[in-house]
């Protein structure tokens, strides 16, 4: 496994987290996704709102698996239709009383990282994308203008990193990094 090299020690599951593009054949367990799915039910959300919807296929779906990788812009397809689970995760922008929920992607980022979090716990990795097209998953799935599309996912198990071709098998083998703790965080102010 690729372990995020930390300079601070942080939970195992976050150093365990990370976002291959090569995925096993092996199926997710229904029990698996809707554990996943529960974990993110219970992240945190302004007015306890849950604006966070999801729209999911098992590659066995092959209808409605297809119609997700459709979606998908022509750099994801080659690796993501491999992966055993495609997931789209869409927004709640309005609450209920009609008012914008200006922390609404807050709280569906909030849900996605509890959901990759609990994925990541039972063995499960997932790679998050904004290539696709959000106007096509509209259509496809008949997504009301009520709910705006954010991000895909891609969900299995870690396959070899040797079953990709380029450019996806040299991003796969590339070292992890992260802009230091320095760079984010600031006491304070923002540096001038």
């Amino acid at each position: 496994m690729r372990h995020a090299p930390t300079t601070y020690p942080v939970h195992e599951l976050i150093r365990k987290r990370w976002s291959p593009r090569s995925f096993t054949s092996q199926p997710v367990a229904p029990d698996a996704l809707n554990q996943v799915f529960e974990a993110a039910a219970w992240a945190a959300s302004a007015m306890n709102e849950q604006p966070w919807r999801y729209i999911y296929a098992h590659k066995s779906d092959q209808d409605t698996f297809q119609k997700l990788v459709d979606c998908l812009l022509p750099g994801n397809q080659p690796w993501a239709k491999n992966a055993p689970v495609l997931i789209l995760s869409l927004v709640k922008t309005h609450y209920d009383n009609g008012n914008p929920n200006s922390a609404a992607l807050h709280d569906l980022g909030m849900a996605n990282a509890n959901l990759i979090l609990e994925a990541t716990a039972l063995g499960l990795h997932g790679h998050f994308m904004a290539g696709f097209d959000a106007n096509k998953a509209r259509e496809a799935f008949r997504i009301p203008e009520s709910l705006q599309p954010v991000a895909m996912l891609a969900l299995g198990y870690v396959g070899e990193a040797d079953q990709l071709e380029e450019p996806f098998l040299s991003r796969e083998k590339a070292p992890r990094q992260r802009k230091p703790v320095s760079e984010i965080a600031f006491h304070g102010q923002l540096p001038a």
